[in-house]
């Protein structure tokens, strides 16, 4: 009679045990579904937010390419065909200030003529086709600080050779922005530009001796409406999923863009 008992209650315990650990795995079939789903949405998120960001930066760049061959072709004729203008004017038949002003004016159509086809160039990216991102990075520098009082250098991996991809389009346009910047608002005489290319991974640093951000400055600025240069920054980073870092010390200031990069096809035989 006990054993029959005690047989009841080890089947009893049993029975318990196998309701529990069943309650048990539906729960936790349920949570690990719940967390599936929830990574599910937040992956479907992080793609519908890329595709945003990834639309509107090329947006920006057929803008971009449009406003350059507007300016190369109509506004840059019309400035040459001015210049042709004023140069036919004889100036034997002015005075001396005529003549003064005759220059002048013709030294300043001159100057134009040159800014408007830096900024098609600037605004185009054959170069970057052309010559590849280190060329490209070299020729910007050069026409932004040549004529200046900044001492402009370069040091890029001659490793990183020319691809013309989006990455490149992406990181020349990050440069652009962060060295027109710098140049606006550090109040810098020296500014370097180095990569280094290794495992394939490129990390791009600006080093200036100007007075530059912290990170955490960079991150409430490119928050914020007036800091829309920052946040198309921060939104091509994302994409490239990349990192950028600000730092500043009292005596220099440097930002650090570093991401992944495809391997350079290996040459056939």
């Amino acid at each position: 009679m006990n054993n029959h008992l005690t047989l009841i209650v080890i089947l009893g315990i049993v029975v318990m045990l196998g309701l529990m650990l069943s309650v048990l795995l539906a729960v936790f079939l349920n949570f690990r579904k719940k967390s599936q789903h929830r990574k599910a949405l937040e992956s479907l998120k992080e793609q519908q937010q890329n595709q945003l960001i990834e639309a509107a930066i090329r947006s920006e760049e057929t803008e971009r390419h449009r406003i350059a061959e507007t300016l190369h072709d109509e506004v840059g004729a019309m400035l040459s065909s001015a210049k042709l203008h004023l140069l036919g004017i004889k100036q034997v038949s002015l005075d001396e200030k005529d003549k003064q002003l005759h220059e002048k004016g013709a030294g300043l159509l001159n100057q134009v003529i040159q800014k408007v086809r830096g900024i098609s160039h600037n605004l185009h990216s054959n170069i970057l086709k052309e010559f590849g991102l280190n060329e490209a990075i070299r020729h910007f520098l050069q026409q932004v600080t040549g004529g200046t009082m900044i001492k402009a250098e370069t040091r890029l991996d001659k490793d990183y050779t020319a691809s013309y991809s989006e990455t490149d389009i992406s990181l020349y346009r990050i440069l652009q922005e962060l060295i027109n910047n710098t140049l606006k608002y550090a109040k810098a005489t020296q500014l370097t530009v180095s990569s280094v290319l290794r495992d394939n991974q490129l990390s791009l640093t600006i080093t200036h001796n100007g007075n530059g951000l912290s990170q955490s400055e960079f991150e409430t600025y490119s928050f914020q409406k007036e800091g829309l240069g920052l946040k198309n920054i921060r939104n091509r980073i994302l994409l490239l999923k990349g990192s950028i870092l600000f730092s500043k010390t009292p005596g220099e200031s440097s930002i650090q863009i570093t991401l992944p990069v495809q391997p350079k096809p290996a040459a056939h035989a």
